[in-house]
């Protein structure tokens, strides 16, 4: 969460020049070509073993990634600040409700009483910061589009990376995303690249820190804990983002940030708790040693 964190500021600092959708894209395409040398020599044999099933769900899965990407990014800036976070952050309860109906996962009380509790976090962040920006409908659907494709991608890795291992099922899936989000860009006719050297660092940055560290982080712990469980981690990231952001751009949280990231972290903690309690992720754990 700390690489991923540094997301929103490196975000921040490329948009000065390039679109969200060329960030995006550049973001997904760095990645992949920084594991393609390691991915097609250490793992070759894997893929080839790879059944068409599970193409197909990685290939989906790449597909909702550039979609949460390119959606959420959009939101921020076609709708306030606040609006875009408290939608996109609902994405636990999509993953809850996804993992108990599609996954078998039993949704525990305690699950239930860290998913309340992060929510209502986001929620107070999100209402401290309702003065920013311009409320607009299409911002609104694209932060709820793009919970709901980040919510599929975490369920889709849940299940591939029981079998899979984690560079086997990252790759296909970032490739896809990458090809998806150059296609778009390209076909909106917004540039095929940065001018300024500066922004390449940015986006050089972002994909070596929060995509391939950070996000693949995520996906590694999908094989032992639950996809709910990892959603509600995701959710410490707007509090480590507001620390950078304090510390780099100058921009001091509010009470209301404060307040709402202590409860965030309350509820990461009752999920932490809730997880390590089921026998699933005993025996993930006795079988991953």
């Amino acid at each position: 969460m700390v690489t991923v964190s540094a997301a929103a500021v490196l975000i921040r600092l490329a948009q000065a020049e390039v679109h969200s959708i060329v960030i995006a894209a550049w973001r997904m395409t760095l990645a992949t070509l920084i594991l393609t040398p390691v991915a097609l020599i250490r793992f070759r044999r894997e893929f080839s073993s790879l059944t068409a099933s599970d193409w197909r769900n990685a290939l989906l899965s790449g597909i909702l990634l550039a979609v949460h990407f390119g959606t959420w990014i959009t939101s921020l800036a076609l709708t306030s600040v606040a609006a875009s976070v408290v939608l996109v952050w609902t994405s636990p309860i999509f993953v809850g409700l996804g993992s108990h109906l599609l996954l078998g996962e039993r949704l525990t009380r305690a699950m239930i009483v860290a998913l309340v509790v992060v929510i209502v976090g986001s929620v107070i962040i999100g209402v401290g910061d309702l003065g920013v920006g311009t409320h607009q409908l299409l911002g609104d659907f694209l932060a709820l589009l793009g919970a709901i494709s980040g919510a599929g991608y975490l369920l889709i890795g849940r299940r591939l990376r029981r079998r899979l291992s984690l560079l086997a099922y990252v790759f296909p899936v970032y490739g896809t995303a990458a090809v998806v989000l150059m296609a778009l860009m390209l076909l909106a006719g917004l540039g095929p690249a940065p001018q300024r050297p500066q922004t390449w660092l940015w986006l050089a940055l972002m994909a070596i820190g929060p995509q391939i560290l950070g996000h693949s982080s995520l996906n590694w712990a999908l094989r032992y804990v639950s996809a709910t469980f990892v959603s509600l981690a995701t959710l410490g990231e707007p509090i480590g983002s507001t620390l950078l952001a304090w510390w780099l751009l100058g921009e001091r949280p509010t009470i209301w940030a404060v307040v709402g990231g202590i409860l965030i972290l309350c509820g990461i903690a009752i999920a932490s708790r809730a997880q390590h309690s089921l026998p699933e992720a005993a025996n993930n754990w006795e079988s991953a040693s």
